[in-house]
């Protein structure tokens, strides 16, 4: 148990890869490794997850795999409840392969029926209460894993003036900005969400790109620690994914290509600022999609140049699949934000 578990370490901890001269890149094979783990390691600790017990999670991809990894070398068993519109036939196989059971709940709006999927979990509780739920949306152990992370990067990097991350949860991107933050004060935070995604205020709706983003508002998405807030369309992240293979070698997925995208914008508009993005998921589960020129060929639009740069908006607003715009955030509560439009995010929908 133990060889297995030191062998799984390695595919949470990141090689730094240089973009550009101020632009270094935390590259993870399964990011979500890192919270799966300590979480897993805390209930163990506690109790909460007994020996040989059952873990149930709500998720659209790689906390899954990396629940079922760690649930598989340790002896648990796990239940992962994901929405019809986000099963990925090769994903679900390997997640049952390791002795995961896979509940798909129907998902007609396409925007990943979050809501159903937690009634589902939350009846499987009340049926079975010695089962344990990581609670990756709200738990702060998601965020605390992330010290990990941030000492690593100080170690390898030194100085970090602005970090850059996508949010779905928001344990990576506020756990680890809120540890450089003790560090660094003056650290900028640049949240990277996609359209019709609520994280951020927009209405919620059918999202193409996935593993950003969400249709409930996690509590560990901390809104007072973003200085600027970015919504990437899947046509701009899926180009720059292929850019950055194509040019750095570099085989992301399209969430990283999200962040990479943000991230050489502003370090291109500020050259003496020391810029790190969190680049969270390879690109092998998007073979079939994002990497796949007969799939891409279907889509409205594609292909699309890599942009420049965001389109600066006064209020929030939804947007296309084509589209990338950004929003001050100014280290504001959501609450306070969405009260200066008055309502006005209704008319959008």
């Amino acid at each position: 148990m133990t060889a297995g578990v030191d062998y799984l370490r390695a595919y949470e901890t990141p090689r730094f890869a240089q973009l550009a001269p101020n632009l270094t890149a935390a590259c993870f094979s399964l990011m979500k490794l890192m919270p799966a783990r300590f979480m897993v390691d805390r209930a163990e600790a506690s109790g909460r997850l007994e020996r040989e017990g059952h873990i149930i999670e709500t998720t659209s991809g790689t906390f899954g795999l990396a629940i079922a990894l760690l649930a598989a070398v340790r002896g648990y068993g796990l239940t992962l409840v994901t929405a019809s519109s986000l099963v990925d036939l090769k994903l679900k196989r390997r997640l049952e392969h390791l002795g995961a059971k896979v509940v798909a709940i129907d998902d007609p709006q396409g925007d990943g029926n979050q809501r159903g999927r937690l009634q589902y979990l939350q009846k499987t509780l009340q049926d079975n209460p010695d089962t344990y739920w990581p609670r990756q949306y709200d738990s702060p152990e998601n965020r605390l894993a992330y010290a990990r992370l941030a000492d690593l990067v100080v170690r390898s990097l030194g100085r970090v003036d602005c970090l850059v991350g996508c949010v779905g949860t928001g344990g990576s991107l506020c756990g680890t900005g809120g540890f450089l933050r003790e560090i660094f004060p003056d650290l900028r935070i640049i949240a990277v969400d996609t359209h019709r995604s609520m994280l951020f205020g927009q209405p919620v709706g059918r999202r193409m790109l996935r593993g950003l983003g969400n249709s409930v508002l996690p509590d560990n998405v901390r809104h007072e620690m973003i200085d600027d807030i970015h919504w990437v369309g899947a046509l701009p992240a899926y180009a720059m994914a292929h850019g950055l293979f194509r040019d750095q070698g570099l085989f992301m997925g399209p969430t990283s290509g999200a962040a990479a995208l943000v991230a050489a914008w502003f370090a291109r508009k500020n050259p003496e600022a020391s810029t790190l993005v969190i680049m969270p998921d390879e690109g092998h589960r998007h073979s079939d999609t994002a990497y796949n020129p007969e799939w891409l060929a279907n889509l409205k639009d594609w292909p699309i140049s890599i942009p420049g740069e965001p389109t600066s908006l006064e209020r929030i607003r939804p947007a296309g699949e084509t589209a990338w715009t950004r929003f001050p955030w100014n280290r504001q509560t959501l609450g306070s934000v969405l009260a200066e439009f008055d309502g006005s995010l209704r008319e959008d929908r």
